[in-house]
């Protein structure tokens, strides 16, 4: 920060320094009624050093430490203020840590052709057209859904032969479903 460490710095300032929002620091105030900023004309806070000191000792505290935010104000209770503010970083520094976070992408590697199972429910489907025409007149009665879906419901892993098995009872649903919702619409 450019300006000098004893000066009072707004609510932006300090989220910015700290690596958080505006509003956490407004909860935080809310939470622990050590934090107490000077407030100018219109509502506008302003932040000391030693406010900026304990601000940084709560976020290491709750953030970093893990420490719930009843646990920190009986910190705050039994140790006191200094204590919390000591674990601050220095004013001159920001509180943000440099974490090496690197997302790694996931990118599944497809099936061969041969081995997937075809499941483009949203694809028309030419050889339905046919069936269209023969509808049941209940349109309401959904499809009979039991043996092969209750079997796949109550399996943690898939093979292939399950999967197989289920994908046109899945196309007959989509069917379905395509026909209540035109139905619906219209």
């Amino acid at each position: 920060m450019s300006k000098s460490p004893d000066a009072f710095r707004t609510i932006s300032e300090v989220a910015d320094w700290l690596g958080v929002q505006a509003h956490v620091l407004r909860f935080w105030e809310s939470r622990f009624t050590q934090v107490k900023p000077v407030k100018r004309a219109g509502g506008r806070r302003y932040y000391r050093p030693n406010d900026m000191r304990l601000l940084g000792g709560i976020k290491k505290l709750l953030h970093e430490d893990g420490i719930t935010i009843k646990g920190v104000q009986r910190i705050l209770r039994e140790q006191g203020v200094a204590h919390v503010a000591a674990l601050s970083p220095s004013l001159d520094e920001p509180a943000v840590e440099e974490t090496d976070s690197t997302v790694v992408p996931f990118s599944a590697k497809p099936a061969p052709q041969t081995e997937q199972i075809p499941m483009d429910l949203d694809a028309p489907q030419e050889a339905e057209a046919p069936e269209e025409s023969a509808e049941p007149a209940d349109l309401d009665a959904a499809p009979l859904v039991g043996g092969i879906a209750s079997l796949a419901w109550n399996r943690s892993e898939f093979d292939d032969e399950l999967l197989s098995r289920i994908a046109p009872l899945a196309k007959d649903l989509r069917a379905w479903l395509n026909r209540v919702e035109t139905r619906a619409a219209g």
